[in-house]
């Protein structure tokens, strides 16, 4: 049966074996377990009760990682995607006065049509259409986006009102316990431990613990609270005309969030194909799709991959495996998550940052000579990190490449996938306005 499953997921193609692909699933895990409390945290805000979203939380993570892994054979992990869950809570529920039960409906929508896009392959059309000379850009975008995420959360930056962004309080015991963490997987990457982000992480929580840095109240919630939220959509109330606005963000954002992350995660772990295409696309989508309908009828906001997997990438992970553990984590979380949420941020920070170094290496591929891709590249690596949003810095770099394609002259009748994407990136300035 062994021998069956690492022919299956391509053990010896991709020179990896059970301890490396185990090691991977749990380093994922661990860097994106915070996502157990922080989205039921943001969506109890819309009245839904916090248990049934914990444990929906907990389910629609571990199904959808299990889903990709099995069946799209990718170490990409799903969950509840961030940004999404605050566009619901904030702009749909709190700011239109929407009911939690109608937002849900129009997450479900959304991925009912993510389904219809992905059996059509427009989707695929829409990944191919990105030029493979912004696929390095957009890797790097999100290795500087996450690198900045654990800083803030290392507290080595901080908030300033007259610089936007200034150094911490190093003198903070849970900074120096995340600097500490940075030097400890620094060191074992130097000498080329697999686990050194694994390692570093609990090495850092462990330290956080024998310092009395880790303050966690543990509580206690019954799995079977989901039913509060499960079914509970409203369909029939997402139709309506002023719930059309509210799908297509759903619909757009998630799609080139995931395309972002996708192709930065598969660039990063060198499985994207020799003609620049990415193997069994059709199955990561329709993996994606499925989990966000999932999500929808447990009683969650939009389901997405998440960019953290590419921890589990650079701890070697590089087939489905690695995203079976980290789904089969999800699901055993549903019983022990209180214990999980003693994960704190410095402890997972490191393991971000250093991430974020790794995936920046492509940067050196991207021919900075040639204007026509450089400055696409550019405004795509500067803008993801700065706008929080990996959609809106993909956004940037299409629209920069298709305009020098059509003012150099360049413009050519296979490239008019690429235009397209150019004007729904466009429209989506129109619709989404920033803060």
């Amino acid at each position: 049966m062994l021998s069956r499953l690492e022919r299956y997921f391509g053990f010896a193609d991709h020179n990896t074996n059970w301890r490396i692909e185990i090691i991977a699933g749990l380093t994922t895990f661990v860097t994106m377990a915070y996502i157990i409390f922080v989205n039921p945290s943001i969506l109890a805000q819309t009245g839904m009760p916090i248990a049934a979203v914990t444990t929906a939380t907990c389910l629609c993570a571990g199904l959808g990682s299990i889903l990709m892994g099995a069946l799209a054979n990718y170490p990409l992990a799903l969950a509840p995607g961030m940004g999404l869950n605050a566009y619901f809570t904030y702009t749909v529920v709190k700011g239109m006065g929407l009911p939690w039960q109608t937002a849900l409906g129009a997450v479900f929508l959304s991925g009912i049509i993510f389904l219809l896009l992905t059996f059509s392959g427009i989707r695929q059309r829409l990944l191919a259409a990105i030029p493979y000379q912004l696929h390095a850009a957009v890797a790097t975008g999100i290795g500087l986006f996450i690198a900045f995420i654990g800083l803030r959360n290392a507290g080595i930056i901080i908030p300033s009102a007259a610089t936007t962004v200034t150094l911490g309080n190093l003198h903070d015991h849970a900074t120096q316990l995340a600097i500490a963490g940075i030097l400890i997987i620094a060191v074992l990457q130097a000498y080329r431990v697999r686990a050194a982000m694994l390692i570093g992480v609990l090495s850092t929580l462990l330290l956080g613990i024998i310092f009395h840095q880790v303050v966690h109240t543990l509580s206690s919630f019954n799995p079977l609270s989901m039913r509060d939220t499960a079914f509970h959509l409203d369909i029939r109330g997402a139709l309506r005309l002023n719930a059309l606005e509210i799908i297509f963000v759903f619909l757009f954002v998630d799609l080139f969030d995931n395309i972002g992350t996708l192709v930065a995660v598969t660039e990063r772990a060198g499985l994207i194909a020799e003609d620049h295409t990415i193997p069994r696309l059709e199955r990561i989508f329709f993996a994606d799709a499925t989990a966000t309908t999932i999500g929808a009828l447990a009683g969650t906001s939009t389901v997405t991959s998440y960019i953290e997997s590419s921890a589990g990438v650079a701890a070697g992970g590089r087939t489905g495996v690695t995203a079976i553990v980290t789904g089969l984590l999800f699901l055993l979380s549903i019983f022990v998550a209180p214990v999980v949420g003693a994960l704190p941020d410095f402890a997972t920070a490191p393991a971000l940052i250093l991430v974020g170094a790794l995936m920046t290496a492509g940067a050196a591929r991207i021919p900075w000579n040639e204007p026509r891709i450089a400055i696409p590249a550019f405004l795509t690596i500067i803008t993801i990190p700065l706008t929080y949003s990996i959609a809106t810095g993909l956004s940037f770099g299409i629209i920069a490449f298709a305009t020098l394609e059509l003012a150099t002259g360049r413009a050519r009748r296979q490239h008019w996938m690429l235009y397209l994407l150019a004007v729904l990136f466009l429209l989506r300035f129109v619709y989404i306005h920033g803060t």
